[in-house]
């Protein structure tokens, strides 16, 4: 992700048939970057769905999808996820 920050681009760490609910713990790993990220004017979705700053946490390590980077290029994930 701080290639991301320097240079543009898109940092994704989907989820996987192995980790259906992603890899990323949300409130140690997620968030951070998430706040990061939309705080140098960027967005932070989790599976395309929902930004990730909005999610409500059930449990302590839960775990989440993770797709960071520019407003155009997230929006343009988006609408491939949507597809």
């Amino acid at each position: 992700m701080h290639c991301t920050l320097l240079t543009g681009g898109i940092f994704l760490y989907p989820s996987t048939r192995k980790d259906p609910e992603g890899k990323l713990r949300l409130l140690y790993e997620a968030n951070p970057m998430a706040v990061l990220v939309e705080q140098a004017g960027g967005l932070a979705f989790s599976s395309g769905r929902q930004r990730t700053l909005e999610i409500q946490p059930k449990k302590l390590h839960q775990r989440t999808p993770v797709y960071l980077g520019s407003v155009e290029q997230v929006d343009l994930l988006k609408s491939y996820l949507a597809e």
